[in-house]
């Protein structure tokens, strides 16, 4: 894996305000090359390096190619957008399902196993660190459940894996060879299942907002079943998570009473968030080191803005920035969310404001004037200090809130009452009644609740119903249920292209 070769020997374990973390998390200036074999002599040096572990989270929503716009222009309820067919390369070809090793974005590869290498790191250096004994538990446990996370990206993506424990090293670094998934996904339990008991019911929520507890690692985990169709597991792991429907979970978590209310910029970290990536405004983000990692702006709310957007005075229409007009949602989920009360807080139909008189923008392409509304900033999210202003939006994004994990254990049980409590609780809070419990009906409210959160391909895929929702976009069964391996990643290695991809 040529591309960890870099980001890993010499990787700057201490970076600034990281991913999934709140802002009062830690703030570190790396000074020097960093030096593996003296680095980790103190517990603040190892405390850093945890950070570093921490930062690719960030792909959730950082940089162009992040994993929700990616997913997203892949599924049935968006395209690609943007300002032309060419427009990004990878995500135009995912949108069309036409990716090959050359097109798709390598970051997605590589910045995944760039946390897996961090995380091995600090696994073997950890030990013989003068941390005190409650740190060393509790770091090893975020560590694990990072690894777990990051792999359980990768092979919901890629399939075809290496599993790497260990840190490499210059003459190891060719060596990885491809396991099984069977094999990435017994690591991925093993990892969670000792993470859980390593961390803490709960968190500070002044200083260390965004870092994992209990019941962060068991949602993971509880997904991760359900991928793999350990259906009973899923529901009991799960069942830890949520509780008693409708009410506080053990952790303080409990969904929100208004839908709305989750994609308030300020509402960060708020009841219903179980893991959720930070973003931060005055990290004076600009095109210099935008996508190399070091960028803390929410790089989505820039994406999926309409183009040359304004208003005309006394306008009632929201005071939205410009953006590059990704993401534009399809008729099919224009259709099917409309009637449902979640319609105004997920879509923004500028194309009726525009025939409205009361806002214009410039169609771009694949336009249908619908916008992902969750993530459209305001003109009161533009940064007010230094850096792009395209580059430093600081709405956090939902990696796993309680509304998906009540959605998933319902599904993991399929019938009886708590399944259908389950269902009604996501319902009730948007005012819906209840409709019997059957896989379709969860499918049905998953597509609802969560539509443009990144979730949807993957559900289609886990399913087995993508071949018939993306049979208009050039979707082929049995080749683009995963990506192709980066050519750069195969090249002087041992790994192996997946099925159908050159």
């Amino acid at each position: 894996m040529k591309t960890i070769k870099y980001k890993y020997i010499y990787i700057a374990v201490a970076l600034a305000i990281l991913g999934s973390c709140s802002e009062d998390f830690v703030t570190i200036d790396p000074k020097g090359k960093f030096d593996q074999s003296t680095y980790f002599s103190t517990e603040q040096e190892c405390y850093s390096a945890l950070i570093g572990v921490y930062d690719p989270l960030r792909k959730n929503t950082g940089g162009f190619e992040n994993m929700v716009a990616m997913l997203n222009a892949g599924s049935d309820d968006f395209y690609a957008g943007g300002g032309s067919s060419t427009d990004g390369t990878g995500i135009q070809n995912f949108s069309t399902h036409s990716l090959t090793s050359i097109s798709i974005p390598g970051s997605f590869w590589s910045d995944h196993f760039q946390g897996i290498a961090r995380a091995n790191m600090l696994l073997e250096k950890l030990p013989a660190s003068p941390t005190s004994a409650p740190s060393k538990v509790r770091f090893t446990g975020e560590a694990k459940a990072l690894r777990a996370l990051y792999y359980f990206n990768l092979v919901r993506m890629f399939k075809n894996l290496p599993l790497v424990l260990v840190p490499l090293t210059t003459q190891t670094i060719y060596d990885p060879e491809q396991v099984t998934p069977d094999v990435i996904y017994a690591q991925i339990e093993k990892d969670l299942l000792e993470a859980i008991p390593a961390l803490p019911d709960k968190v500070d929520a002044k200083t260390e907002s965004g870092r994992l507890n209990k019941g962060a690692a068991q949602a993971i985990l509880g997904k991760v079943y359900l991928f793999e169709g350990k259906n009973p597991q899923a529901a009991a792991v799960l069942a830890q998570v949520n509780g008693t429907p409708g009410q506080p979970n053990q952790y303080g978590n409990k969904l929100l009473p208004e839908f709305s209310d989750l994609w308030v910029t300020s509402n960060k970290f708020n009841a219903e968030s179980i893991l959720e990536v930070s973003h931060s405004s005055a990290g004076n983000t600009d095109w210099t080191f935008w996508g190399q990692g070091k960028d803390e702006g929410n790089s989505l709310n820039q994406m999926i803005g309409p183009r040359g957007y304004s208003r005309p005075t006394g306008s009632d229409a929201p005071d939205l920035p410009s953006g590059w007009a990704f993401n534009v949602a399809t008729q099919k989920l224009y259709d099917a969310i409309k009637p449902d009360p979640r319609f105004a807080a997920t879509i923004l139909d500028i194309k009726a404001l525009k025939a409205a008189g009361k806002a214009n923008y410039i169609p771009a392409y694949q336009d249908t004037g619908y916008f992902l509304n969750k993530y459209l900033p305001r003109a009161t999210d533009v940064r007010t200090g230094g850096g792009n202003q395209e580059l430093n939006y600081k709405q956090n994004s939902y990696v796993i809130r309680l509304a998906d994990t009540y959605l998933m254990e319902a599904e993991a049980l399929g019938s009886g009452p708590r399944a259908q409590a389950l269902l009604d609780a996501v319902r009730d809070r948007v005012g819906l009644t209840p409709v019997p419990v059957t896989l379709a009906a969860i499918k049905h409210e998953r597509r609802m609740e969560l539509a443009g959160e990144g979730h949807r391909f993957f559900d289609l895929v886990r399913w087995g119903d993508a071949a018939a929702a993306l049979s208009d976009r050039g979707f082929d069964a049995g080749t683009d249920e995963i990506f192709p391996i980066p050519y750069t990643e195969l090249n002087g290695t041992k790994l192996k292209q997946n099925p159908n991809y050159q």
